[in-house]
């Protein structure tokens, strides 16, 4: 027997998962079902004073299989039809159509409901998902290694064994930074082998969007925002942090909703979003500092763009400590110290306390010699 590889353990992760929603989904229908078959042999009874017999199981598999495939969703009605009581489950539902009830008004809205409580058990495993995609963001520093776990194919199976060692006591966070140490060394070693660097280049995002916006936060040097996906991943941010943000963004600016909705489609919105998930993991209010934007809305009006005012207005507002008035928090920042100890840009000294160059700035941010250059008209 061969050992099964990341892609299908994750595939195998997924399709359970997939599987466990549609399940529940046709539990749901099942139960719908039998209610309305309840109320229906109540009836018989009140008017007859005994219930009417069911017509047989092969005839009503036969007669209502085809309403129950174009009535509900493909992955339920498949599912239902797939049980071993199935056969039951028709003689109900052609008891019902019998007795009077429109089959095609009816069994819509229990695809309604099944669909529903599918999406809600898939939203659930992807929260179990999302809690390990925290412990990872806060574990790990930004850069290739951290970036490389959360898109690697094995990922979903890493995080439910995460889930299955954490049940057993195991504390997970020691386990992932022990692991990412070796890993660490293991590439360095491997980079001082083949003559190359392990460590990646600054990007062009990295450095112009060095300062307020991104001041204290793990940010890797080479932050790509052209790639909203890929920003996410370095990030270690989940599809459904996002989500959450951008709605909590959109419940603090009533009657700004058009501008709420304009904010995550911004650019630099990854970088909002990793603020936002800072804020909460240290306690702070969110909710009281995104009301900012809803009361202070000096940013309708101003250079550039409307998009690029509400980014400024946002960071401002998230990086303002409350009660400050607007501008003064920024007045009272030393910039040569921020910039000095500041975690933004090199996280794998994020652990360290650099000590300040003469120059004021991080050492990561002093230039390099520059080339010699031939003279050129």
């Amino acid at each position: 027997m061969t050992t099964p590889t990341p892609e299908e353990r994750a595939g195998e992760a997924f399709a359970e998962s997939a599987a466990e929603a549609v399940q529940t989904a046709v539990m749901a229908a099942r139960l719908v079902m039998a209610i309305a078959d309840a109320a229906r042999r109540h009836q018989k009874r009140k008017q007859k004073g005994k219930e009417d017999d069911l017509p047989a199981a092969e005839e009503a598999a036969n007669e209502v299989g085809k309403d129950v495939r174009r009535l509900l969703p493909s992955d339920v009605s498949m599912a239902l039809m797939g049980e071993a009581d199935w056969p039951q489950l028709a003689q109900q539902l052609l008891a019902l159509r019998d007795a009077g009830v429109d089959l095609d008004q009816v069994l819509p809205r229990v695809g309604e409901i099944a669909v529903n409580v599918r999406d809600q058990v898939a939203a659930k495993a992807s929260e179990a998902t999302d809690q390990w995609v925290r412990v990872v963001r806060e574990t790990l520093p930004a850069g290739p290694l951290r970036e490389a776990i959360l898109t690697s194919p094995g990922w979903p199976e890493m995080a439910a064994t995460m889930a299955r060692l954490e049940e057993k006591g195991v504390n997970v966070r020691e386990v992932l930074a022990a692991a990412h140490n070796e890993v660490l060394g293991v590439e360095q070693t491997v980079a001082n082998a083949l003559g190359s660097t392990s460590e990646a280049a600054m990007s062009r995002d990295a450095q112009l969007l060095y300062g307020p916006l991104t001041t204290g936060l793990n940010l890797p040097r080479d932050l790509d925002l052209s790639d909203r996906q890929r920003a996410f991943t370095q990030l270690a941010v989940s599809e459904g942090e996002h989500r959450r943000y951008a709605q909590l963004v959109w419940e603090a600016m009533p009657g700004h909703e058009r501008e709420a909705n304009l904010l995550p489609s911004t650019r630099q919105w990854p970088l909002l979003v990793a603020r936002m998930a800072q804020m909460e993991r240290e306690g702070k209010p969110l909710r009281e500092h995104l009301a900012r934007l809803a009361k202070d809305t000096s940013w309708k009006e101003g250079p550039g763009t409307i998009g690029s005012r509400l980014v400024q207005a946002a960071g401002d507002a998230l990086n303002r400590p409350l009660g400050d008035a607007p501008g003064e928090s920024r007045a009272k920042v030393n910039t040569a110290a921020a910039r000095a100890t500041s975690t933004s840009l090199d996280p794998t000294k994020a652990a360290k306390t650099a000590a300040p160059t003469e120059s004021g700035m991080a050492a990561h941010r002093q230039p390099a010699p520059a080339p010699t250059r031939s003279k050129s008209k």
